[in-house]
């Protein structure tokens, strides 16, 4: 997960709501993500906006970003957020960070730097394609003060990996983790999706379980998204045969790993706390929190996400994007600015906030948007308790395992009718 994710799908304890601690005139530290679209090969799952591009087009690209950084105080306050200086995540995503030069990655670090305070035990993740680990790389990592990887497994079966597009084996993954603990990162993230062709509940179970093997302390597991932005799920909607599209399982197969994956990580001791995230105690993506409960973070770069608590006293926050191809980014193209009303940062508190496992305070909605916050959904509540989607544990109401399998239907049920706002 990172910040070009969409908010209600499955496509990265909580603190108080950001606004409330804004009002009170206390800051929250910033996130920061930096979007590097670049990429060795297009994996035909792939539905982001990235893409494989000439290395002549890499040092423009950090020099934009880099422009962007340095820029980020007059940019914060065109689209009308507060910008806090204080950092204590950032995270560059893909695209695959690491096929940059180690020097051009450094310079994207040294921007972050120079125009924010990172604070000492700030966590910093770079996602890396297996693969790409150089020598070289390894070494800028660290200079860099990287203390979190993320490696984009999908699957530990060759067959599977190489169905769509991935370049490397099991075996370059084994290597790399030895690697980077070796050198003294050992907060690892494992990427898996549950529904490559090919797979099937016994490839699925000896994922899970190299995954496990490797130590790693966070694991994430997405389903394959099937829609018009990736080569394979066109081909899907369109019942073709081409990048092994007639070798998925179906979505009865995916659900069973998906629940699978929740029973084999937790049993591990790799417990559940967001719909698609696993984590052993104290594991936990700082960065990706920052999204699911409504903290700040700034994002740089193609179809990189921002949301800064408002300037203004009467909008709850605002959320601001750049263009989500590489040409219309490098071209200038305009910033892409959304409101959040109280209204809206209602709705998002609801349907953010159940994607973690630990659910909704129903208490502290209460406390933050009035009685009427709580009031207004108690008849889907009892609904989807009812079905057997959600529980209630004390004030708290959560998501149960089948539940986060049909998420995207519960959290429509808690957009606000017309007449129903704080």
């Amino acid at each position: 997960m990172d910040g070009r994710s969409r908010l209600a799908d499955g496509k990265r304890l909580p603190p108080k709501q950001m606004h409330r601690r804004w009002d009170n005139g206390c800051s929250m530290p910033l996130g920061i993500y930096v979007s590097v679209p670049l990429c060795r090969t297009k994996c035909s799952y792939c539905n982001f906006a990235s893409d494989v591009f000439s290395r002549a087009v890499f040092e423009r690209y950090v020099d934009r970003v880099c422009a962007d950084i340095e820029n980020s105080p007059q940019m914060a306050a065109e689209m009308g957020g507060q910008l806090e200086r204080a950092v204590d995540s950032i995270y560059l995503g893909g695209g695959t960070p690491t096929v940059l030069e180690a020097a051009q990655l450094e310079r994207i670090f040294g921007a972050v730097r120079a125009q924010f305070d990172v604070q000492p035990d700030a966590e910093i993740t770079v996602e890396c394609a297996p693969g790409t680990l150089t020598s070289a790389m390894l070494e800028s990592l660290l200079r860099c003060g990287v203390n979190r990887v993320s490696l984009g497994v999908q699957s530990f079966v060759d067959q599977e990996a190489a169905a769509v597009g991935r370049l490397h084996k099991r075996a370059t993954v084994l290597e790399e983790v030895a690697r980077l603990r070796a050198a003294g990162i050992t907060n690892i993230n494992i990427d898996l999706i549950a529904g490559l062709p090919h797979q099937t509940a016994q490839s699925w179970e000896f994922s899970l379980a190299e995954a496990i093997a490797t130590g790693a302390g966070h694991v994430s597991v997405y389903m394959l998204e099937v829609d018009e932005d990736s080569r394979l799920g066109r081909e899907l909607l369109a019942g073709g045969a081409r990048y092994h599209a007639h070798f998925v399982p179906d979505e009865e197969a995916m659900a069973d790993f998906y629940l699978a994956a929740s029973e084999r990580l937790s049993s591990a001791g790799i417990a559940q706390y967001e719909i698609s995230n696993f984590a052993s105690a104290g594991f936990e993506a700082r960065h990706n929190l920052k999204y699911w409960t409504r903290l700040p973070y700034f994002g740089f770069g193609v179809d990189a996400h921002s949301m800064l608590a408002s300037a203004a006293s009467d909008i709850d926050a605002v959320r601001f994007a750049p263009a989500d191809s590489l040409e219309q980014y490098m071209s200038g193209a305009l910033l892409q600015r959304t409101v959040v009303s109280r209204r809206a940062a209602l709705e998002e508190s609801y349907f953010l906030g159940l994607r973690l496992t630990r659910g909704v305070s129903l208490l502290e909605l209460a406390t933050e948007f009035g009685e009427e916050a709580v009031a207004h959904p108690w008849a889907a509540v009892a609904e989807f308790v009812k079905a057997g989607l959600m529980e209630r544990r004390g004030d708290y109401v959560c998501l149960t395992s089948r539940g986060r399998l049909l998420s995207n239907e519960v959290f429509e049920r808690f957009i606000l009718t017309d007449g129903v706002a704080p």
